[in-house]
């Protein structure tokens, strides 16, 4: 599938049909489990919500430095080794696409981590010759799309290397239909990975 217009994040959107088995093998269990976190507690929500993001954090750090927040998120020793803890971050007031804001961003040593969450439409692959390259009307022309499919995205990255995503589509909206896996979306993840590279004073 394909996204139209200006959300280069999606380019290459891949797998929708099932879980790369192969792929299951190199994934990060921590980053796993705080990507399907955040994609169980988006869906509750329902649809048509804004993009979001989230530091990730490790579980066993935020108890000791931070323990009051620790505790009103309801963690403990017991349950923060190995783990990353999703903390939302307050976006700027724009309408930029989130994969714009992405670019401007850098996290502090103590993040581990981060997440995204976007909504978008997207289409078969027969399509790409067809959208217009201006942005609105590429975005008209996704919504008018007979074949067209509303996808939501949780991808995260570490600052070890480690990549995961959960995809969930509208047409298909429960947790079992939910598609997880490391490269899904490559251009998104490029993209929060870029964020979390250490700046070297030149």
């Amino acid at each position: 599938m394909s996204s139209p217009g200006d959300h280069d994040g999606l380019d290459g959107l891949d797998g929708l049909d099932g879980l790369d088995v192969a792929a299951a093998l190199d994934v990060d269990p921590a980053l796993a489990s705080a990507v399907l976190e955040i994609e169980g507690h988006i869906a509750d929500g329902g649809w048509d919500q804004p993009s979001r993001l989230y530091a990730l954090v490790a579980t066993g750090e935020l108890v000791e430095h931070e323990p009051e927040l620790a505790r009103a998120m309801g963690l403990d020793e017991a349950a923060s080794e190995g783990s990353l803890t999703p903390v939302e971050q307050e976006l700027p007031g724009t309408a930029r696409p989130l994969e714009e804001v992405l670019e401007s961003i850098s996290w502090p040593a103590g993040v581990s981590g981060c997440a995204a969450v976007v909504e978008r439409l997207v289409l078969p692959p027969d399509a790409d010759g067809q959208v217009p390259d201006d942005p609105r009307r590429a975005e008209e022309f996704a919504r008018e799309h007979p074949d067209r499919q509303e996808v939501r995205i949780v991808a995260g990255a570490t600052r070890g290397g480690a990549t995961y995503c959960a995809l969930r589509l509208r047409a298909h909206d429960d947790a079992a239909s939910v598609v997880g896996g490391t490269d899904l979306v490559p251009g998104l993840l490029h993209l929060l990975a870029a964020t979390l590279e250490e700046e070297t004073d030149e």
